[in-house]
């Protein structure tokens, strides 16, 4: 009996999930944008094979776009999310432990799984329902450590024909031609900066990071970098994970235009700052910290640039908007200068605490009062889709400041945006 880590990963899944309700887009170049419909964030293998890379300005690509017929599309979130609901639910049917990694990935702990089941064999099977379940193309790989698998999940997705989209590393020879294909800047955990450092030391691949010696990993890299390279030599060191409530969460929006007044500005935040206090109460979490930064438009050099940001010790924990939206304002009116052309703000806060275990002050608390009021209001607004009952201070007449003029339907959570049928008159129907 022996222990197994498979990485189930969604293959281009912003992309994917546009094409499950548009089959005219399967063998089509397809893009997916940022939030205001500012840079690529995702791509099919046909864009990826015109040389766009990840993260490239759409305004810069507009031209190509048009003239190669790429389709692109608005970040569609809630379609996404729910795509994604979908596939980790399926994978928890195979699997009783699963760590949902990103919104399209997820490990499996195949614990004792090889005495009874060829893992391939089972990896294909999951692989095939999820593609006929959902219609999302995902790519496996299997190992005995995360780090392996992750590296055999590259195998698979690199080589689709000659894997099936499955790979397995369960011998030391596939160990090491795995390894010995990977660059050691693709090693998940290392990334550039590490990479550049090892390439001076002549470590170009995975597999000489492999065998580099365990005191120069640990000096230079701390025993995160250690973990990983054990991982990658087949011995487990990077164990799977349960969720965990966020240690700071933030909202941060580019505008849909520059805004030149105080007023645009302080909607924002206040929008802001509910939105961050909405997340708090979801994970059961107060703050003691709030960070509020604005920025004019770096890409507009001919304008005066300006930028700051401010953090505030909050009196007393609390994950109440109106508290927490009071804090903010005071934080930005104190950074806020006239005459800047403001395109980006954001409202952070950490020092998160249990809700249910807070350190109450003698001369100043939360009003007891908000936690009932706001658990009300979270639900109305969860029945109602979009948040129906807001503050004062926000914006009471839009739901959106985003620019998301490419935005596709919401098909799976919005019944009024599914595909509709025209039906034509009797007459018509007839001639045809």
């Amino acid at each position: 009996m022996a222990d197994y880590f498979a990485l189930i990963d969604c293959n281009n899944f912003y992309a994917s999930c546009e094409r499950v309700f548009d089959p005219s887009l399967n063998g089509k170049p397809v893009a997916v944008l940022s939030n205001n419909d500012g840079c690529v964030i995702a791509r099919s293998n046909e864009v990826k094979a015109m040389g766009v890379p990840m993260g490239a300005p759409y305004f810069e690509y507009k031209k190509i776009f048009r003239e190669k017929d790429v389709r692109v599309f608005s970040s569609n979130f809630a379609l996404y999310g729910d795509m994604s609901t979908r596939v980790m639910n399926i994978l928890a049917r195979y699997c009783p432990d699963v760590e949902i990694y990103s919104i399209d990935e997820a490990f499996l702990h195949f614990k004792g799984f090889d005495c009874f089941f060829d893992l391939s064999s089972y990896a294909q099977e999951i692989r095939t329902f999820v593609l006929r379940a959902t219609g999302i193309p995902v790519s496996i790989g299997i190992a005995p450590s995360k780090a392996l698998a992750k590296a055999a999940n590259r195998v698979a997705k690199k080589f689709p024909e000659r894997t099936g989209g499955v790979h397995v590393i369960d011998t030391e020879e596939k160990r090491a031609k795995a390894l010995r294909w990977i660059k050691v800047e693709d090693v998940w955990g290392i990334g550039p900066r590490y990479g550049n450092m090892l390439r001076l030391r002549n470590v170009r691949t995975a597999l000489d990071f492999s065998l580099l010696p365990d005191d120069f990993v640990r000096d230079s890299m701390t025993v995160v970098g250690l973990r990983l390279k054990h991982d990658l030599m087949g011995k487990p060191s990077i164990q799977m994970e349960d969720i965990k409530p966020k240690q700071a969460i933030a909202c941060t929006r580019s505008f849909d235009r520059d805004y030149l007044e105080y007023s645009d500005l302080r909607e924002r935040v206040a929008t802001f700052s509910c939105e961050v206090a909405k997340k708090l109460r979801a994970q059961g979490s107060d703050c003691n910290l709030v960070q509020v930064f604005v920025r004019s438009n770096p890409f507009k050099e001919h304008l005066p640039q300006y930028g700051r940001s401010v953090c505030l010790k909050l009196p007393y924990p609390t994950n109440s908007s109106i508290e927490l939206t009071k804090f903010a304002l005071k934080g930005m009116s104190s950074i806020f200068k006239k005459g800047y052309a403001y395109k980006k703000a954001g409202v952070i806060v950490m020092g998160l605490t249990p809700s249910e275990s807070k350190q109450l002050n003698v001369f100043h608390n939360s009003d007891p009062r908000h936690s009932p009021l706001w658990k009300a209001i979270d639900r109305i607004n969860l029945l109602s889709g979009y948040d129906v009952v807001k503050l004062g201070g926000q914006d009471l007449r839009r739901k959106w400041k985003m620019n998301r003029n490419l935005l596709s339907p919401r098909y799976t959570s919005k019944l009024e945006e599914i595909l509709k049928i025209n039906v034509h008159d009797k007459e018509e129907i007839e001639r045809a």
